[in-house]
């Protein structure tokens, strides 16, 4: 026996239509609202080191640009504001690591400068951030 349909149905290629547009859809959204990494205030190249090491998403990175230009966790400050961002930042989280992440072409007595502030502000553990000697910067 033989049953025919009563009309056209849907194609495949109907059916399966809806479902293209909104993967496109999707795809489109994140890749505009998407962010594949955090982008520095300050342009910094930082030196050359043997040394290995990784920054934590949620440690504090202190960026000394050539010119001296500070910025504390992506926001630019002046000099004077470093111990009160500092404060802020960490805001009774002793556990979260501080970086400096300096140019290699910053002048050293401001990077000593820095790291006094940082002292005096009560911090007692900082970590420099180099680039490895073997291949280019991953910033």
């Amino acid at each position: 026996m033989r049953f025919d349909r009563s009309g056209p149905g849907p194609r495949d290629e109907e059916r399966i239509l809806p479902l293209i547009n909104v993967v496109f859809l999707l795809l489109i959204f994140f890749m505009l609202a998407g962010q594949l990494s955090a982008v520095d205030p300050i342009v910094v190249e930082p030196p050359r080191s043997a040394g290995t090491g990784a920054v934590d998403p949620r440690d504090l990175v202190i960026l000394l640009g050539p010119d001296g230009a500070l910025a504390v966790d992506g926001t630019a400050i002046a000099a004077d504001d470093l111990a009160s961002a500092l404060a802020t930042a960490l805001a009774g989280d002793t556990a979260r690591s501080v970086w400096l992440k300096a140019d290699g072409g910053a002048e050293s007595l401001e990077a000593i400068a820095v790291m006094e502030a940082l002292r005096s502000a009560g911090l007692d553990r900082l970590q420099l951030l180099t680039a490895p000697l073997d291949e280019a910067a991953p910033w």
